[in-house]
């Protein structure tokens, strides 16, 4: 299994599963159109890669929600997915049903891929008909940008100094 894993899959009109996974646990999450969730998980991921130390997505299952909470320290990324029965719920009222610690490139690497894959199984066209919105290119982009823009930096950061 890969380190990080995350794949988008369009489950009906509007409606997507996201199963989640690293080493050791997978839990799948479900999305609704009604909010921007892949535009959001993108977003949080590039807000990450470009410095930021805490940011987060919600995906909206009408009523319940899944909320991702992402804190940088350094390159690494500590990611906790919750489980709220009301999206509007505070932090601390949420179920944590999963949790894994990565280096900020493999999160970046994973969501890319994810999104990557997306695309080539359904083509922008036949997923804006099944999700109901556009497939968030600009979102991708921007992150694949960040990722590529920042990625030395993480190995100077992460290298061992001479005396």
């Amino acid at each position: 299994m890969a380190r990080l894993r995350l794949v988008w899959v369009l489950s009906g009109r509007g409606w997507a599963d996201c199963t989640v996974s690293d080493h050791q646990a997978e839990v799948e999450v479900t999305a609704s159109y009604v909010t921007a969730a892949p535009e959001e998980l993108l977003t949080a991921v590039t807000r990450l890669v470009v410095g930021e130390t805490e940011c987060r997505a919600q995906f909206e299952a009408e009523p319940t929600a899944f909320r991702w909470i992402f804190y940088r320290e350094g390159t690494n990324v500590w990611i906790r997915l919750l489980e709220l029965a009301d999206g509007s719920d505070h932090d601390n009222r949420g179920t944590e049903i999963w949790s894994t610690q990565e280096d900020i490139g493999v999160v970046a690497r994973a969501v890319i891929r994810c999104f990557d894959e997306v695309v080539r199984e359904y083509g922008e066209s036949a997923y804006r008909g099944k999700w109901g919105e556009h497939f968030p290119r600009t979102e991708l982009e921007a992150l694949r940008a960040a990722w590529r823009g920042h990625r030395g930096d993480w190995a100077v950061s992460s290298a061992p100094s001479n005396p």
